[in-house]
């Protein structure tokens, strides 16, 4: 089961990658970003709009990876609570059946 859940995690990694790599298309900015990035394109030229691109797909990507990683120990912890639920289960038929 180890090996399974391993797996599973590696595949969600490595499509998580894959996403992140070919993400450049994604940039998406906000109306006032927008009109932020327009003001100041002649002054500070295209690296801030670059930079703000990023900026705003870190604060995109910050919550799905928290809600990721709490429903991995969610999932963690209901597992362990399951064998122990189980194995109590086996003892106490054990002892039923002496």
């Amino acid at each position: 089961m180890k090996k399974i859940a391993t797996r599973i995690l590696s595949i969600l990694l490595i499509a998580w990658v894959v996403i992140l790599v070919n993400s450049g298309d994604l940039l998406a900015q906000c109306a006032m970003c927008r009109a932020s990035v327009e003001s100041n394109v002649n002054e500070d030229g295209i690296g801030f709009a670059a930079k703000l691109n990023t900026g705003i797909l870190y604060l995109f990507v910050a919550p799905y990876l928290l809600a990721m990683i709490i429903g991995y120990m969610w999932f963690k912890k209901s597992r362990e609570q399951r064998r122990l639920q189980e194995s109590a289960e086996l003892r106490k038929n054990r002892i039923s059946n002496l």
